[in-house]
């Protein structure tokens, strides 16, 4: 489906994933969450070296089947437990849909959708989109990121708390926040504000963003309660359910106990 960003010129690329009502059942509308991709992009790495734009009436290797395997996994997650999950590409309607390598946040292209100024209007956008839709439950909509996502998340919610984000009264009502860069070049502002609940997941031996920036910056937030998870052995991706992460046991524990409480986590947020 296409969406606007909040930028009012990008028309972006969602996938949506919805609970499957029992036969008979009636349906109420959902709690839904929006899912912000990673500096790799929303697609498989067996595919998104083939693609640059993605769009509406393009023909593209990079589509709802092509989604990488921890995309999917979370969205098939979310909407198991009864929420509607919206994945957001922010590359491909760019023209940047193959993503960026590690070690790239210095490449000239990447201020194009970078997470401090571009990629929270995605996400604020695909909120008000998401509120707007009969099947959603307007006051209960949450937000999930990872990486260069999970920056971009916390740059949201940081806007959301300074009243600089979606007119309207919508807003996010908490956020889950995986292995996010937190330093000047990823963060609006190193004084972080929040005024809504945040559980941030970080690994003690992640390899591209530091966990102790992280646990610093967040740890003296004003505001709403911000929550610092540091899974200790864990890795950078540490959720990503391909063997070649999954083969460290630390990321295996990580992944299972971050799966294991993000719903009841959101459920509980009031």
């Amino acid at each position: 489906m296409y969406f606007p960003s909040a930028d009012g010129k990008t028309e972006l690329v969602g996938y949506l994933f919805a609970p499957v009502a029992a036969q008979g059942e009636a349906r109420e509308p959902n709690p839904a969450i929006v899912l912000l991709h990673g500096r790799g992009g929303p697609y498989s790495s067996n595919v998104n070296a083939q693609c640059t734009r993605v769009a509406r009436g393009d023909s593209s290797p990079c589509n709802s089947a092509t989604l990488s395997r921890r995309h999917q996994m979370w969205a098939e997650h979310w909407a198991e437990h009864g929420y509607v999950a919206l994945v957001v590409d922010s590359f491909g309607p760019r023209g940047r849909a193959h993503g960026y390598g590690r070690h790239s946040h210095d490449d000239p292209e990447r201020d194009e959708v970078n997470e401090r100024s571009v990629r929270p209007l995605d996400a604020e956008g695909a909120l008000g989109w998401l509120a707007a839709q009969p099947g959603v439950r307007s006051g209960r909509v949450m937000l999930q990121g990872w990486s260069n996502g999970g920056s971009t998340a916390l740059n949201v919610m940081a806007r959301q708390a300074s009243s600089a984000a979606q007119p309207g009264g919508v807003r996010f009502r908490a956020a889950l926040v995986f292995y996010p860069g937190c330093g000047p070049k990823a963060l609006i502002s190193q004084r972080f504000v929040a005024d809504a609940p945040l559980w941030v997941w970080l690994g003690s031996e992640d390899e591209e963003v530091s966990p102790s920036v992280c646990s610093k910056v967040l740890g003296a937030a004003r505001g709403g309660p911000v929550r610092v998870t540091v899974y200790d052995g864990a890795t950078h991706d540490f959720d990503d359910p391909g063997k070649q992460r999954q083969s460290i046991a630390a990321n295996r524990q990580a992944r299972d106990d971050a799966m294991g409480r993000a719903a009841a986590l959101l459920d509980g947020v009031p």
